[in-house]
């Protein structure tokens, strides 16, 4: 006996344009009638649209990434750890994603316009949720981890529903799609990559580039790939996702119209209320609090580099027992762009000429112009001995050459931070040493400060003996940010003295005494230094690491 349905046979459920049944289990919804000979009429152009929505998501998403690597560089500094955090969290993030989106592809462009408008709103207010973060909860680690985490988790959800798109409009072999998909995806990170130095960067800054990145990224995707899919959605759901766009841009909107009362209030609970001059150029941020006749402070990426009361223990210590050891004619200062090391340079009457080499030019324009620092540098800046460059100092001394004119000096000093205060490990390697010898004169002297840290002081010191030079460690006592930290250790701070023969611990009898060290002092910390010195010297710091 044959059995005969109850009802007419029930019809493949039909998701591709060109009639394809879907596989069992992985059915998307059907496109109304009229959509799909839309889509069917002008193919090559709705699947561009959709091509173009993938590169400039992509550009978006790699501005997100470099957004936070360069922000967690300005607050924390160690590039390398904030990158390695950043970009491997974000590719974990990314491989999640892609797996949750395989349950969303069922509706890919709602789900799509869904996805556009959380990262809009995600990456474009992730830079001042993490500087908020940093400024009054000083979490500033586990919100980067988090906001990345999420971040990444939304990017790439975007490829497997990009791929799911491109077959709706016209059925094709899987691998012809996914590389001309990725292949679009990969030129927009890209131009992503290059538009975020050298564009973004230089003329917003982190805070708003984020912000109108999220702008095109919640026009570019959610809304042209919803404009091109309108018929998917049923009409409530299309205006609730139209409206959810345009609040988004709203939010964005809203954020840069208050960003800066955001960083006014993060930098007042920093800083407190006298902040005489904020900026972030594209090397750090710059921060000077005080009265014009009271204590100063400037902050260089939220890190106290100078007190006023106490600067004067850094900047003696460093260039006075150096000048006072042989001729003192050329002088070069690497960093410095304060004016407080070129200050002490210049009390000594036989020096003639100085270069003063700093990344930022916008710092010695501030020690020029603020008339409050620039009277605690003696307006050291304005003197006619000295000239100004504005570069990196390593990249500066590769192309130095005391043959071709440059040099040779009598005095080099290193007025860079040491690595334990923050400073840059290429501006205390071994490479770096032996780049500066390279312009020291006959009987010429190398400063170098080394910290508060005994380990990083022998450190330092295996790197200035790995390019040929003697060395001599010191001491000045007291902390030169003391007072502007009641309550913290006074401890004292190293330098190392470095030339090619033993250079003798002194003070030159052509400046004013200083006030934070005399010739007995020297003799005794050196004696102390030297008896300290371990046996078995820890391996000079290198660009390439230890060694």
């Amino acid at each position: 006996m044959i059995n005969h349905p109850a009802g007419p046979p029930a019809r493949p459920r039909v998701d591709l344009d060109d009639g394809t049944p879907p596989r069992p289990g992985h059915g998307l919804a059907p496109l109304p009638a009229r959509r799909r000979s839309r889509l069917r009429s002008r193919p090559r152009l709705a699947r561009l649209t959709v091509l173009v929505a993938a590169f400039v998501c992509a550009a978006c998403g790699l501005v997100y990434e470099l957004e936070l690597v360069a922000l967690g560089d300005f607050l924390l500094g160690d590039t390398v750890t904030q990158t390695s955090v950043v970009l491997s969290v974000m590719v974990f993030a990314m491989g999640l994603g892609s797996l949750l989106a395989k349950r969303l592809t069922r509706r890919p462009a709602t789900a799509f316009a869904l996805v556009e408008c959380a990262l809009a709103l995600t990456g474009g207010l992730s830079v001042l949720a993490l500087y908020s973060c940093w400024a009054w909860l000083g979490h500033y680690q586990a919100a980067m981890v988090g906001l990345t985490c999420l971040i990444g988790i939304l990017i790439g959800a975007e490829i497997p529903l990009l791929m799911t798109l491109i077959q709706r409009i016209r059925r094709e072999d899987a691998g012809r799609a996914a590389a001309d998909l990725f292949a679009a995806d990969y030129v927009g990170a890209l131009i992503g990559g290059l538009a975020f130095p050298f564009l973004i960067l230089p003329t917003l800054g982190p805070g708003d580039g984020a912000l109108l990145t999220g702008a095109v990224n919640a026009v570019a995707g959610a809304a042209v790939v919803l404009w091109l899919f309108r018929e998917e959605p049923a009409p409530r759901i299309r205006r609730l996702l139209w409206g959810g766009c345009l609040l988004v841009l709203a939010a964005l909107a809203a954020a840069a119209a208050g960003s800066d009362a955001v960083e006014r209030a993060a930098r007042h609970a920093l800083y407190g209320d006298q902040v005489r001059y904020a900026s972030r150029s594209r090397h750090q941020e710059i921060v000077l609090t005080g009265p014009v006749e009271g204590p100063l402070r400037l902050y260089l990426d939220g890190r106290l580099a100078v007190c006023g009361p106490d600067e004067y223990r850094a900047s003696e210590g460093l260039v006075h027992p150096a000048m006072a050891a042989g001729p003192d004619t050329r002088v070069l200062l690497l960093g410095g762009g304060d004016g407080l090391a070129l200050r002490e340079v210049l009390r000594h009457r036989g020096v003639r000429s100085v270069r003063l080499v700093d990344a930022d030019p916008a710092l010695p324009r501030l020690a020029r112009t603020d008339p409050a620092l620039a009277a605690l540098g003696g307006h050291s800046l304005d003197d006619p001995r000295v000239r100004t460059t504005a570069a990196d100092p390593m990249a500066w001394l590769r192309g130095a050459d005391a043959s071709g004119g440059e040099g040779p000096y009598d005095v080099v000093l290193a007025d860079l931070p040491a690595p334990a205060d923050g400073g840059p490990v290429k501006f205390h390697s071994q490479e770096f040493y032996g780049l500066a010898a390279r312009l020291l004169s006959p009987g010429g002297r190398i400063a170098v400060r080394a910290g508060s840290d005994p380990d990083g002081l022998w450190q330092i010191e295996s790197g200035l003996r790995t390019a040929g030079l003697r060395t001599a460690p010191y001491a000045v006592p007291g902390s030169p940010t003391a007072t502007c930290r009641p309550g913290q250790p006074d401890t004292a701070q190293n330098y190392l003295l470095a030339a090619a023969a033993h250079p003798p611990l002194t003070l030159a009898p052509d400046a004013p005494p200083p006030r934070a060290l005399t010739p007995d002092t020297l003799r005794t910390s050196t004696v102390h230094l030297g008896a300290a010195r371990p046996t078995r010297p820890p391996a000079a710091l290198t660009l390439l690491g230890p060694r």
